[in-house]
């Protein structure tokens, strides 16, 4: 293959193809021809710097799995290698039907058979290195592997929503350190952001006498014709959610204050997902909260399928969540108070941002940029109780990004804390509008929020 196209790096430039398949292998590539799609980062690089060329064969059964057959899953791939020039895919080539509704991992691939398979594909490889690769010589190939901790996965429903496009929520079996328990989820994944685990749950297999049964594997279970599931809203999975909800922890002397004042505390979420936050804190903590979420379809599946329960103390609104803040604060400034805004005529003890960016050109990415702005901190403000806080949950591009949204939190607010989240990926921040107060061993709100999260992320809080 000698395409001049590819001696040369274009930023952005996405090329799929199909060629005759020079792999002899019973198992892996196996198909009369192979798909190979070719992605330079949309980062350009100088002229006297090497390019760093990787590629990857696409694991077998996942072929049409967004992450490797879009070019916004490719392009999450290419992000998650620091510095990576161009981004190789070779697989299967299969029928373009939609992404099949069961995957169940295959065999671990031996070590000597995969280096072989690496050996067979080389020649296609270094022909889609760059010229400039060349200057000393043949470069170095670089193979890397794909892994991740799913063992079963079968596709429940399918979506397309006016704002986040088509999305898919589906049940999963993921490693397990025990056995005897398996570890069964509830998943959100939107096409556009294929890598990226919108929203998860535990997911609870029920059988005919009523009792939950996790010691089968999914697999099992779904054939079973007795068995049914639901989803667990008790309890927070997703990472960062356990750290957001910790944040409290600076606000709860207030909030028991006002509890026994007889309020009701109230939250209000940027961003809903399959709800498993909003139904955490209404059920564990006792909060009324309002959700913003911008589509429709979204609200949709978690009332359907996460357990999101839309009524008195859960309100939903549709719309983008920014947009929404900020014309109540425009309608703040007029003096018609005897008029609702969809639920937020009143005010909050906090507001809980989880956005991401929608655009996977920007790679995995939170708040996004246009959160990050002086007019929206101050909506924040007004939509808060004097003592509220504003909750983050932050996925900074880089390190100057994330100091310039800690240097805004700054300035618009009395302090600012980060959360340890225990990865390299997320960050928790926590602005607060007023001093903290002493938390009292006996403070009721404060034994019902270390009842139901792990206290070592309080205690992992720190001022910035």
């Amino acid at each position: 293959m000698n395409d001049p196209i590819f001696k040369t790096l274009t930023p952005s430039q996405f090329i799929t193809f199909t060629v005759p398949n020079p792999v002899n292998h019973p198992c892996y590539l196996n198909t009369p021809r192979l798909r190979v799609a070719v992605l330079d980062s949309p980062v350009a690089v100088a002229a006297d710097y090497l390019p760093k060329v990787a590629a990857m064969i696409v694991p077998d059964q996942r072929e049409t799995d967004w992450n490797f057959c879009t070019e916004s899953g490719h392009l999450q791939l290419l992000f998650n290698i620091p510095g990576l020039s161009r981004l190789i895919l070779i697989g299967n080539d299969l029928p373009p039907n939609p992404e099949p509704p069961v995957y169940i991992r295959p065999p671990v691939t031996d070590t000597v058979d995969r280096e072989k398979l690496e050996d067979e594909i080389q020649p296609l490889v270094m022909a889609l290195h760059p010229k400039v690769c060349f200057q000393k010589g043949l470069p170095n190939l670089l193979f890397l592997t794909y892994e991740d901790d799913v063992l079963y996965r079968v596709i429940i429903a399918r979506f397309v929503g006016p704002f986040v496009g088509e999305f898919v929520v589906e049940d999963v079996e993921m490693e397990s350190n025990n056995d005897s328990d398996k570890k069964l989820r509830r998943r959100l994944r939107f096409k556009r952001m294929p890598n990226l685990i919108q929203s998860q749950v535990p997911l609870i297999p029920i059988l005919d006498d009523g009792q939950s049964n996790t010691k089968l594997d999914l697999e099992s279970l779904r054939k079973m014709k007795n068995a049914k599931f639901d989803v667990d809203t008790t309890v927070l999975v997703h990472p960062y959610l356990t750290p957001m909800v910790s944040g409290l922890f600076l606000i709860a002397s207030h909030l028991n204050e006002r509890i026994q004042q007889g309020f009701t505390s109230r939250a209000l979420c940027l961003g809903v997902g399959g709800g498993a936050l909003l139904s955490f804190l209404n059920t564990q903590m006792e909060f009324e909260v309002v959700g913003v979420e911008a589509d429709e379809a979204v609200l949709s599946a978690a009332k359907q399928y996460f357990g999101l329960n839309n009524g008195k103390s859960i309100q939903l609104i549709v719309g983008d969540a920014i947009e929404v803040i900020q014309n109540f604060a425009t309608k703040g400034d007029t003096d018609d108070s005897q008029v609702s805004f969809e639920g937020l005529d009143d005010k909050f003890d906090v507001v809980m941002a989880d956005l991401d960016s929608s655009e996977a050109r920007n790679g995995i990415s939170a708040p996004p940029p246009e959160f990050i702005k002086k007019s929206v901190f101050q909506a924040v403000r007004l939509l808060l109780h004097d003592h509220g806080v504003l909750i983050i949950n932050v996925v900074p591009q880089n390190e100057v990004i994330y100091m310039k949204l800690v240097q805004e939190l700054k300035d618009a607010f009395h302090k600012v804390y980060g959360i340890d989240v225990g990865n390299q990926d997320n960050f928790v921040l926590v602005a607060t509008l007023s001093p903290s107060s002493s938390n009292d061993h006996e403070n009721a709100f404060l034994k019902r929020l270390r009842s139901v999260i792990q206290g070592a992320y309080m205690d992992s809080i720190v001022e910035l």
